[in-house]
């Protein structure tokens, strides 16, 4: 009678520990380490990093993606290399290089393909997400005098199993149709603007805006009428003002949709621009500390954050969105260079490269929670993003 009494035992014990190592992944998320080739997994609940990662390249501009059901965080490095980390077993599942020059990527919207757009050799790839085999290879436009393809930039998910991205050096847009299967139908819109830089599509998923880095300007697709081709914003919202040296390019995809407002940052200017969100006119122009990079809306839309190119990037500025005026001017550390809320808007997360820290605020009481030590961080991106659009 002992020996099934103890094995019984030992069956609980062992159940006891595997419920204890049994957790979700709705609050995981992924800090960048851009100098060491390395991320951290950290939750948010209770603010902590439960490990680094290495062995993924150059990480000196990368993004993240995850996953549809949050396990997976899909790293675009800089070298071309794609890694899915599994965040679950906290390792490297699968890597792949598969370009030269790699400027980010996207998740299609059922999760089943992961997009990724080139410098080298100028063009998208487009993988299997559980495989990363490759699916489709789109070679971007050759400059005139044949030297190479154009740089792709801007790659976004949008509705509709499609992909849409620019081509920065011949001034298009191309939108990728998988939803008759892997072999992609091809939109092609040209002229659209001098240097497509970046881009971001509407919540909604139905416009998308790439901003224009050659002219003053930025460049609207309607998605549900493409027939319409493109149209221009902001037409010349610099003239008349001193344009001055861009030293980081803004990040279009941290523009912030807030309710009937858009806020934007104006390339070689201290200014946020303000936009009405149904008819793309200009409203208002906000004075800031220095040229932004991102602008970010608190998930209920009430403030704005804004963080700054060098030599300002010590700085963060927080705008209230019905106002328009500064409330609050912060001070986190040397290069502040990403910020992401969570989900619910009830933290703020910043990176500060040159202090090696990321830090955790409360956005509502403008209070620093907390420090957690990084080496070189940069990019942060929560699983959250995986029920998001067009990131």
């Amino acid at each position: 009678m002992i020996r099934p009494l103890l094995l019984l035992a030992a069956a609980s014990l062992l159940l006891g520990c595997a419920q204890q190592t049994l957790r979700g992944t709705g609050d995981l998320g992924v800090v960048v380490e851009r100098a060491t080739g390395s991320v951290q997994i950290i939750e948010t609940s209770h603010q902590t990093r439960l490990a680094r990662i290495d062995g993924l390249g150059d990480l000196s501009h990368a993004s993240v993606v995850f996953s549809r059901d949050q396990r997976y965080a899909y790293v675009f490095g800089r070298d071309g290399g794609l890694t899915k980390v599994d965040l679950l077993k906290q390792r490297i599942d699968r890597r792949v290089i598969q370009g030269g020059n790699s400027i980010g990527g996207a998740i299609s919207q059922d999760g089943a393909l992961i997009a990724v757009g080139n410098y080298e050799p100028g063009g998208v790839k487009v993988f299997d997400s559980k495989t990363l085999e490759l699916v489709a290879d789109i070679p971007a436009t050759p400059l005139a005098d044949g030297s190479r393809n154009s740089r792709v930039v801007g790659v976004i998910d949008a509705p509709g199993r499609r992909f849409i991205y620019s081509l920065f050096d011949t001034d298009e847009t191309w939108l990728l149709d998988f939803s008759q299967g892997n072999t992609p139908k091809i939109t092609r819109f040209k002229n659209v603007g001098k240097q497509p830089y970046d881009a971001l599509l509407t919540p909604d998923g139905r416009y998308y805006v790439a901003g224009l880095f050659g002219e003053d300007g930025m460049a609207k697709i309607d998605l549900w009428h493409t027939r319409r081709g493109v149209e221009r914003i902001l037409d010349g919202y610099g003239r008349g003002e001193q344009k001055l040296p861009v030293y980081k390019m803004p990040h279009l995809e941290g523009w912030t949709v807030a309710g009937n407002q858009t806020f934007v940052p104006a390339v070689g200017q201290h200014r946020v621009l303000v936009m009405d969100s149904q008819t793309w006119k200009q409203t208002d122009a906000i004075d800031v500390a220095g040229q932004p990079i991102f602008v970010m809306a608190r998930p209920d839309a009430r403030q704005i954050w804004v963080n700054f190119a060098h030599p300002d990037n010590h700085q963060v500025q927080v705008i209230d969105s019905e106002t328009h005026e500064i409330i609050a001017t912060l001070e986190p550390g040397p290069a502040v260079l990403h910020m992401e809320f969570t989900a619910r808007g009830d933290q703020l997360w910043l990176s500060v490269r040159d202090g090696n820290e990321v830090q955790v605020w409360d956005p509502y009481q403008l209070k620093l929670l907390k420090r957690l030590p990084a080496e070189s961080p940069s990019g942060i991106f929560f699983s959250s993003r995986a029920h998001e659009t067009g990131l």
